[in-house]
């Protein structure tokens, strides 16, 4: 059994080793070509006219990431806080299914959700701003539908592995903060919560991670224009998007290379991002 657990752990290594080997061998020869720099900073993404640039994609997916951070975790993070600390055991069973649903949900089925609730909801708020008329501000295709959507996405992650952290917590320390005359609240949002930080901070990580990988539901209400966003309003394109949808017109050559070289960039930065929030959570284990 010890071997065959062993092998079990070895094909999953060997699978991400072979997946960024295989990702690295076909996108490298473009950031060769081009210039690291130049793919990576460039301003301009043209491949009929041989311009590989991917800052606008990186802009835009930075840009609904922060947003959906910004949205989602306070209501996740004081999610946690209720069910690890306030909720009673009938409550918290009635809420974690529902939790766990949301985790369960394809991604198509938010982006459709997206586009029927969301975006009519942001274009009425872009004619509130902007008047009426047929410019693309006005579509409510945007940075701010893809974060609303990305922000419901994220939500179980950061819930789930934020209640883990503040439910491992001592119970001593917070005995002894009540028994000093300090009131739940006051046990909870300076004992309970300083202590469980790292783990709260690499729940918001994992949270980022998930939503800067997120590619469906992006695609349906982002609006997928390739520029620099101006505001919230503005439709852009993410780095997985720009993948999904040339990937099935990319011509062989270039193009083709250029897009696996947009996955080298999303692929070391989601690992990256999976590595800090995996310390940060390991190193509040060993503190407690």
């Amino acid at each position: 059994m010890r071997k065959m657990l062993f092998l079990c752990a070895t094909v999953s290594i060997v699978s991400i080793i072979l997946i960024g080997l295989f990702v690295f061998v076909e996108g490298y020869p473009i950031m060769y070509k081009v210039g690291f720099f130049n793919f990576i900073f460039g301003q301009k993404w043209s491949p009929s006219e041989g311009f590989y640039g991917i800052l606008p994609m990186i802009v835009g997916t930075f840009y609904i990431t922060l947003g959906a951070l910004m949205l989602g975790v306070p209501i996740s993070i004081f999610t946690a806080i209720f069910l690890a600390e306030y909720a009673p055991k009938r409550i918290e069973k009635m809420i974690n299914p529902a939790i766990e649903l949301l985790a369960g949900i394809p991604s198509v089925v938010y982006g459709l959700f997206g586009m029927t609730k969301v975006v009519p909801i942001v274009r009425e708020i872009q004619k509130s701003y902007f008047g009426n008329g047929s410019s693309p501000m006005q579509s409510g295709y945007s940075v701010l539908a893809a974060a609303v959507v990305l922000s419901i996405m994220i939500s179980p992650t950061v819930i789930s592995v934020a209640k883990d952290a503040l439910k491992s917590v001592q119970g001593e320390l917070k005995a002894a903060s009540l028994a000093l005359g300090a009131t739940k609240w006051q046990t909870t949002w300076r004992i309970v919560v300083p202590m469980a930080r790292p783990g709260i901070a690499a729940a918001i990580i994992l949270g980022m991670g998930r939503a800067i990988g997120e590619t469906i539901a992006v695609i349906m209400v982002a609006g997928n224009r390739v520029g620099f966003p101006e505001s919230v309003f503005s439709p852009v394109r993410s780095l997985t998007g720009n993948i999904a949808i040339e990937m099935a017109y990319a011509a062989a050559g270039d193009h083709t290379q250029a897009l696996f070289g947009t996955g080298m960039v999303l692929f070391g930065l989601i690992m990256a991002i999976n590595a800090f929030a995996m310390r940060l959570y390991k190193k509040g284990t060993r503190a407690k």
